[in-house]
C-alpha cells in the first residue's frame, strides 16, 4: 500500500510539473512572442528614459523630415511565405551607398527615420528601412527577435543590390532586436559581398540569454526548465529556438567590421552583452559606451558625438 502510495504520488508530481510546463510555456511564449501588444512593457523600469530622450523620440525634426519623403514602399514574399514591407528613399544625389536600417522590438520601419534623416541628410546615403516580421506592414504572427529576420535582411540586400547597382556599398545599422539581426546575419555564408559595414546599438547576445536576464530579473525565476520549454513551443509555432538564435556564435565566424554602440546604464539588455560581442567578434571592430543612456538612449544623450563615432568608422570601411 506504501509502495502504492508512494508512486501515485511521484505521478501527480510528474503530471503537475508537466502541466506548470505547458502552461507556464504558453504564457510566456504569448507574453513575448506572439504578435501583439505588450502591456508589461509599458511600465517597465528598466525601459525609463530621459524626458530630453521621450522628447527627441516623439517630437523630433525627424518625425517631420519622415512625414515629407517620398519613400517608395516595396513588397517581399519572404523563404516561408510571409508578405513583408519595407520604405526605400534614394539619396538627393546618385550614390551606390545604401543603409538598410533595422528596428527594435513592437517598433516599425519608419521610426528608424531617427537614424535615417542624418544618413540620408548628412552623408548622402540611400536608406531603406524594413518593417521586420510581425511588425508594421509586415506579415507573422510572432516575433523573431532576429532570428528568422536575418535571413528576410539578406533576402531583401539581394532586392535592393538588384534595385541598385552591382557595386553597392552596403551599411546595415540596427537599434536594439534590428541590431542582433545585423549581428546575425553577418555570420551567414550567403550574406551579400556589398555589405561592408554594420552597426549595432544596443544588440543583445542570443534570445536565450536575453530572456534568462528578464525572467530573473522582471519574474524573478529561474530560466531552466521554463525558458527551455517555451523554447520548444517557439519552435513548433515560430520555427525557432532560443539558444539557435545567437548574434554572439554569429560574429565569431563574421568577417565584416562591426562599430558596437551601447549605453552604460543600459538596465534592459546589459552593457555586458555588447562587451562580450565586443570581444568575440571574429572581424575588425570597435566599442562606443555611452555614460547615463539606458536602453537604445545612446543616439539621444550624444548625438553629435555618436554621428562623429559613425562616420569617422564608415570613412574607415567605405571608400
Amino acid at each position: 500500500m506504501r509502495k502504492l502510495h508512494w508512486k501515485k504520488m511521484m505521478l501527480f508530481i510528474v503530471l503537475l510539473f508537466l502541466v506548470v510546463q505547458i502552461v507556464g510555456s504558453i504564457f510566456f511564449y504569448e507574453l513575448a512572442i506572439k504578435r501583439g501588444p505588450k502591456e508589461y512593457l509599458e511600465k517597465n523600469a528598466d525601459l525609463e528614459v530621459a524626458e530630453e530622450t521621450m522628447d527627441l523620440y516623439i517630437n523630433g525634426s525627424w518625425t517631420d523630415w519622415v512625414a515629407r519623403q517620398p519613400f517608395e514602399q516595396m513588397k517581399m514574399t519572404s523563404r516561408d511565405g510571409l508578405e513583408l514591407s519595407g520604405y526605400f528613399l534614394p539619396a538627393k544625389n546618385s550614390t551606390n551607398k545604401l543603409v538598410i536600417l533595422t528596428h527594435g522590438y513592437l517598433g516599425n520601419a519608419k521610426q528608424m527615420g531617427l537614424f535615417g534623416m542624418f544618413y540620408y541628410e548628412d552623408l548622402g546615403f540611400n536608406i531603406f528601412m524594413p518593417d521586420a516580421r510581425g511588425h508594421g506592414k509586415s506579415g507573422g504572427e510572432y516575433y523573431g527577435f532576429g532570428w528568422p529576420d536575418r535571413l528576410d535582411l539578406i533576402d531583401w540586400t539581394k532586392v535592393m543590390v538588384e534595385k541598385l547597382e552591382p557595386d553597392s556599398e552596403i551599411v546595415y545599422h540596427g537599434l536594439s532586436m534590428g541590431a542582433a539581426t545585423v549581428l546575425m546575419a553577418s555570420g551567414e555564408e550567403e550574406l551579400p559581398s556589398q555589405v561592408e559595414a554594420i552597426v549595432a546599438d544596443s544588440p543583445y547576445e542570443s534570445v536565450y540569454q536575453l530572456f534568462a536576464y528578464q525572467m530573473t530579473r522582471m519574474f524573478h525565476l529561474p530560466p531552466f526548465p521554463l525558458l527551455d520549454s517555451t523554447s520548444l513551443l517557439t519552435k513548433m509555432r515560430a520555427g525557432y529556438l532560443f539558444r539557435e538564435a545567437s548574434a554572439l556564435k554569429a560574429v565569431k565566424k563574421t568577417k565584416v567590421p562591426i562599430l558596437y554602440i551601447h549605453g552604460k546604464a543600459d538596465t534592459f539588455v546589459p552593457v555586458k552583452m555588447a562587451m562580450d560581442l565586443y570581444g568575440s567578434t571574429a572581424s575588425s571592430s570597435e566599442l562606443f559606451l555611452v555614460d547615463k543612456a539606458n536602453h537604445g538612449e545612446a543616439y539621444a544623450l550624444q548625438q553629435k558625438p555618436y554621428e562623429l563615432k559613425v562616420q569617422q568608422f564608415l570613412n574607415h570601411y567605405i571608400k
